[in-house]
């Protein structure tokens, strides 16, 4: 089981990889932390983090989450509420995208 100091550093771990991958400095903007399985997270561009500038804004940045046993990264999507994304989760349904996933230990990303 990792810590919630284990679970920050693979989310801003991947929060710089997304950021490296789009040519944009992200960082955690916000920590919605608390299910037992995991803690939640959310990213921002760095820019609109300090500037407000809504035109800085990413787009499609869902929320996601680290999860506490393994360090596996569970990516939501933006089409839901973020309950409904945790709640398919909770009881098996969710169903990721290709890139559902990202395993930190392997650097990459998969569906299962």
């Amino acid at each position: 089981m990792l810590t919630n100091q284990e679970m920050l550093q693979i989310a801003e771990r991947f929060v710089g990889k997304i950021g490296k991958e789009s040519d944009i400095e992200t960082v955690l903007s916000e920590e919605l932390g608390g299910k037992t399985y995991g803690n939640v997270y959310h990213f921002e561009s760095k820019e609109y983090i300090l500037t407000g500038d809504s035109g800085k804004a990413l787009a499609g940045n869902g929320f996601f989450m680290v999860e506490k046993e393994n360090g596996r990264v569970v990516i939501f999507g933006t089409a839901l509420h973020l309950e409904d994304y945790l709640k398919a989760y909770e009881n098996g349904t969710f169903e990721p995208s290709l890139k559902g996933y990202w395993y930190p230990d392997e650097d990459r990303f998969d569906y299962k």
